[in-house]
């Protein structure tokens, strides 16, 4: 008699550890993908977030230093873009007598002084009117110590200047 085959044939189809492990594995993937696509949606929160705090920063257009004799920074001029004002912020400890009061003065390439205003006394910082062109064409700005209140562009600064410095344009 022919021996009998006592083996049972193997089966071809998948057994329960290989589904167990392939729905495992799409599990997995799907978990990543969610948390990429979120990672990728605060991604453009922040993004979002950051551009609006840039348009609220205010953007330089013009700086000065003012210096003193001894060549030491003394007042820092700046106008922000669009804006109407002058910001100035004194950067030493020289402050004006009782009878006496500081003025900007815009000096432009050619033709006499032009004020820009009277400072306040004893203020560390200080704003000033002016208009958004007031120093596109100023390619320096001074301050002198004149009688209190100022004088009038036509009787024009004292002189020599108390600090003077050149107007930066920032390239935007």
């Amino acid at each position: 008699m022919d021996s009998l085959d006592t083996s049972t044939p193997q089966s071809t189809r998948p057994t329960g550890y290989w589904r167990a492990a392939t729905i495992f594995l799409l599990l997995v993937l799907a978990l990543g993908a969610t948390a990429g696509i979120s990672m990728f949606e605060q991604f453009k929160a922040q993004v979002r977030d950051l551009q609006q705090k840039v348009q609220k920063t205010v953007q330089l257009q013009y700086v000065a230093v003012l210096l003193d004799d001894k060549h030491e920074p003394a007042m820092l001029v700046t106008q922000a873009l669009g804006e109407p004002v002058l910001q100035l912020q004194r950067l030493n400890a020289v402050v004006e007598g009782s009878e006496d009061s500081m003025q900007l003065w815009a000096l432009p390439a050619s033709g006499p002084a032009q004020s820009l205003g009277v400072m306040t006394p004893k203020l560390q910082t200080l704003r000033l009117p002016a208009s958004e062109n007031t120093l596109a064409a100023v390619p320096r700005l001074a301050i002198s110590a004149e009688n209190k209140g100022g004088v009038s562009d036509r009787q024009g600064p004292s002189l020599p200047y108390l600090f003077s410095g050149g107007v930066i344009r920032k390239a935007l």
